[in-house]
């Protein structure tokens, strides 16, 4: 896994072979980011919050490219000491791992962000329900953007505030921003 771009572009962190999780493509990744530039200023003050955090990934980049403060969520045990690790070799002090289930943190949350990614496994039932709980328990800031990574047979063109639809290979990202 490496960091795109920012201040920690290059930087190469060893993935365990042994992880369930599914890392987000460097293609998507750097694609996704690319659109994200015209949405966002990372360098902003922008504090982001990491649903379904898996290696890390989207973390790291997120803090490369400048963000405030970033909180990841991951319930992996594996997981959650990678990205704990990756953390302290880059000495972030602006980052926060939280080991525990996403969706129990969705109802409890009481921050808002200005951008959240959230890649859950894509056989996860509550999936579709990712948008909602985000929007609902009011975690978004006014002009904050949720991005959801998901399968091919998600369609959220149809929810109030879904934005676009960006597809890179087999990963698809479809963005959301709260309506006024």
């Amino acid at each position: 896994m490496r960091i795109i771009t920012g201040k920690y572009k290059g930087r190469h962190f060893d993935v365990p072979r042994t992880f369930k999780a599914r890392p987000t493509t460097d293609f998507a990744k750097e694609n996704l980011f690319n659109v994200l530039n015209g949405y966002l200023d990372f360098e902003d003050d922008v504090q982001a919050l990491d649903l379904f955090a898996g290696t890390g990934s989207i973390t790291l980049e997120l803090l490369s490219r400048g963000c405030k403060k970033v909180v990841s969520v991951e319930k992996e045990p594996l997981h959650y000491s990678f990205i704990q690790k990756c953390l302290q070799t880059l000495k972030a002090e602006n980052a926060f791992v939280i080991r525990g289930d996403v969706m129990r943190y969705l109802g409890k949350c009481k921050e808002q962000f200005d951008f959240i990614f959230a890649d859950p496994p894509y056989a996860l039932a509550e999936l579709e329900q990712i948008p909602d709980l985000v929007l609902q328990n009011n975690l978004l800031k006014a002009d904050g953007l949720l991005v959801l990574e998901h399968g091919k047979t998600n369609d959220f063109c149809q929810h109030p505030c879904f934005v676009e639809h960006r597809s890179y290979g087999s990963v698809n990202f479809s963005f959301f921003r709260v309506k006024e």
